[in-house]
């Protein structure tokens, strides 16, 4: 965290806007992914006394959430690549890039978590407001309220591609936050807390000691008062 760029002004506008228009992208097609998995399939299948669909809608809601951060902060990133001068304005886009960081890392977490139950359990809950016998005759079928034969596949590859949205926005989040560290100088102030830090530890090795110069000071009074 530490470590500082070298990049001048007219670089961080570049680089800044660039991230910006790339979060902005990724959070909207994240967002978009969320609201169909809830619009159909969620919304059907939550059950409060289910672990399983409690944890689906839980995840997605957390997806949805860290979407807009990630919106959020590729606003805030545009703005900031187009006015640096603001400190606020920077340690906004710092504490939205950093939990936009956060939020995407649990969401993918989470979002694999709901791949591998549903996985395991072969699409149960999801297809648990169903309670037709045959499963061919589902989709002219009024006892489910959606189409059966689609849901499973349909949400495991919205899931796959929400995993892999949140993936670029941990990385460019944490490109953002980079950027943002170098223009408030928080790198700078760490390594001249640690130059301190190293000043401080060898200084009493090569100062002499406080009770040794007293001792001489003494010893030199005597001497030119017998003198």
């Amino acid at each position: 965290m530490c470590r500082v760029g070298h990049l001048d002004p007219s670089s961080h506008q570049r680089v800044l806007m660039k991230t910006g228009l790339i979060l902005l992208i990724i959070g909207h097609l994240n967002f978009i992914a969320g609201a169909l998995v809830h619009g159909t399939v969620l919304r059907f299948v939550i059950d409060p006394q289910d672990a399983i669909s409690l944890q689906y809608a839980v995840t997605n809601a957390a997806s949805v959430i860290s979407a807009l951060l990630t919106i959020s902060c590729g606003i805030a990133a545009l703005m900031l690549s187009r006015y640096l001068t603001p400190t606020a304005l920077k340690w906004a886009v710092f504490a939205l890039s950093a939990s936009s960081s956060l939020g995407c890392l649990s969401c993918l977490l989470g979002l694999a978590i709901s791949i591998g139950l549903t996985l395991g359990s072969q699409g149960r809950v999801l297809l648990a407001p169903c309670t037709f016998a045959n499963v061919t005759l589902a989709p002219v079928s009024r006892e489910c309220p959606f189409d059966p034969t689609r849901v499973y596949s349909s949400t495991l590859s919205l899931w796959a591609i929400s995993l892999l949205l949140h993936s670029m926005e941990i990385v460019f989040s944490i490109r953002c936050l980079l950027l943002t560290i170098d223009l408030l100088h928080l790198g700078r102030c760490c390594r001249r807390v640690h130059r301190g830090k190293v000043s401080l530890q060898a200084a009493p090795a090569d100062s002499p000691d406080p009770g040794q110069c007293l001792g001489l000071l003494r010893l030199d009074s005597v001497e030119t008062a017998q003198l």
